[in-house]
């Protein structure tokens, strides 16, 4: 039976809206902590800080993966997760609480962890009309790609039917919403270093030039995708990284490049690898140096559930007639909620965050970036709503049943 006390669909909006002031302050002052991968010491001990004031239970995982929390009872499960990881950027945003540590909130997890606090405040204060369980995960490590899968290994997600997770969007106006079956593709990160034999930049017949096969191997990777990948493929490789020398006189003993490998298919994942190897083989031989290659780190796409982007999609048009929601998320950024995903059925969803002045609207991971606070009440309102429906249809379901 459906239980009194709960808030009534646009109830949640309401409360959130209430609780403008506060999300922002958790907002603020976690954009002024960004920390890197699985060392997040002191957003870890903030969020733990907020939890114990809200009478919420957790526990801290191993291995720097994050704080699992904890509201409800018996009945199904439903994961509700967040990251909290900043990246390793000087802040030029100009915004006056902006991080002075030389790390940044530049994707936004500051404003993912926010959302999650106060989903949690609302969901604790009606724990006792929940009709289920609902899990919070605060995940460490996501732009390394490590978190989730550390916390899916610790078994996290053992006990769970069903997980959400959104992700703001710095370009996508604020009040809108989107989602997909695969909205965000697999990556898998690589470093490969050269091996040559330094020297004078005088008589370079006297060395093995590393620079000159990093060269022929990144013209390679771009003939590669040019001509081994249909324009339907959806495939991008990208070298984001070429290190080698410390002056214009010197041929240096090694050169090192670093890439990312992103697609949406598995096969056409391990061909594009398999020839990345054969043409180092060969460049090998041509350049006459030697190379390792080595995965930096690697997540599949993310794989949402039909059926719950549908029901997750109605929750959230509950909360106000003037959000936008479109069936349209599907890019090429990756994301580690992927390992979640291929273990349960999960939906994620893209919420808008674009600042209002348009010629100051940059990407993630740009120093310059802003997000919209106004979408911080959406995005917890849309949490707590999810998961008391999901929970109340699973109830319901489960009584049909019996």
């Amino acid at each position: 039976m459906k239980k009194e006390g709960r808030y009534m669909c646009s109830d949640y909006m309401n409360q959130a809206a209430k609780m403008e002031g506060e999300l922002k302050n958790w907002r603020r002052t976690l954009h002024q902590m960004p920390e890197l991968g699985l060392s997040l010491s002191n957003t870890s001990a903030y969020i733990a800080k907020e939890l114990d004031k809200m009478g919420i239970a957790y526990r801290i995982l191993d291995k720097g993966a994050g704080i699992l929390g904890e509201i409800g009872g018996n009945g199904a499960t439903i994961l509700l997760r967040s990251d909290m990881d900043g990246l390793p950027i000087r802040e030029e945003s100009g915004e006056e609480f902006a991080s002075v540590n030389g790390n940044m909130h530049a994707c936004g997890h500051d404003m993912h962890a926010a959302i999650l606090l106060g989903a949690a405040k609302m969901l604790k204060e009606q724990e006792a009309s929940l009709q289920g369980k609902v899990l919070l995960l605060f995940q460490s490590g996501e732009e390394p790609l490590e978190g989730a899968i550390e916390a899916v290994k610790q078994g996290v997600v053992d006990s769970v039917q069903a997980a959400f997770a959104m992700h703001v969007a710095s370009q996508l106006p604020t009040g809108v919403l989107i989602y997909g079956e695969h909205p965000m593709s697999s990556s898998t990160n690589f470093e490969i270093t050269f091996q040559g034999k330094g020297g004078h930049g005088s008589m370079p017949e006297y060395c093995i030039d590393p620079i000159h096969a990093g060269v022929h191997a990144y013209l390679a990777f771009e003939e590669l995708i040019a001509r081994e990948c249909a324009g339907s493929d959806e495939v991008v490789l990208t070298i984001g990284s070429f290190q080698a020398g410390s002056a214009p006189n010197i041929i240096p003993d090694k050169a090192v490049m670093q890439g990312t490998l992103r697609t949406f298919d598995r096969e056409k994942k391990e061909y594009i690898l398999g020839r990345i190897h054969e043409m180092l083989d060969g460049i090998d031989k041509m350049c006459r140096v030697s190379h390792t290659f080595r995965i930096l780190s690697s997540v599949d796409d993310v794989v949402c559930d039909k059926e719950l982007n549908g029901q997750c999609a109605a929750s959230i048009r509950k909360l106000s007639d003037k959000l936008v929601i479109k069936e349209l998320f599907h890019v090429m950024g990756s994301e580690d909620f992927a390992a979640i995903s291929q273990k349960v059925p999960s939906s994620y969803f893209g919420l808008g965050a674009a600042v209002d002045v348009p010629e100051k609207c940059y990407g993630q991971h740009n120093p310059r970036v802003r997000f919209n606070e106004a979408c911080l009440p959406v995005g917890a309102a849309a949490y707590a709503q999810v998961a008391a429906d999901y929970l109340e249809r699973e109830s319901q379901a489960g009584e049909k049943k019996a």
